[in-house]
């Protein structure tokens, strides 16, 4: 099994509208920007290919409640992307990736998201 953990946020499903309705590039931006967050916690932490294909767990610990599971877990893109930007993933469709699950925690100390990959089916 490979685990990853980013000890950052991401932003939500809400910071991306918002984004997008500033202007046609900012949602662009958006995205670029917390790909390349979880692109360095990667890195920082081995690259190492994933099988194919791959069954990935992410588990969201979030400092409060403020936002919604639906919210948070948006980051999954995100996420995926990133994989395969750094040569984790070789990429993120259907061939590749089997059973994609999350879960949503608090945790008001260590707020992070854990991403576990492992051999599918």
């Amino acid at each position: 099994m490979i685990k990853y953990v980013v000890q950052s946020r991401l932003d939500g499903m809400n910071e991306l509208i918002l984004a997008n309705r500033g202007n046609k590039y900012a949602g662009a931006t958006l995205k670029k920007e917390n790909q390349e967050i979880v692109a360095w916690y990667v890195k920082a932490q081995g690259v190492e290919k994933a099988p194919k294909p791959c069954d990935i767990h992410i588990r969201w610990y979030e400092p409060n409640r403020r936002r919604d599971k639906d919210n948070i877990t948006t980051g999954k893109k995100f996420i995926l992307d990133a994989l395969v930007e750094v040569g984790v993933l070789q990429n993120d469709g259907w061939n590749d990736i089997g059973k994609l699950s999350d879960e949503v925690f608090l945790d008001r100390e260590t707020p992070r998201i854990e991403i576990y990959i492992r051999k599918g089916q």
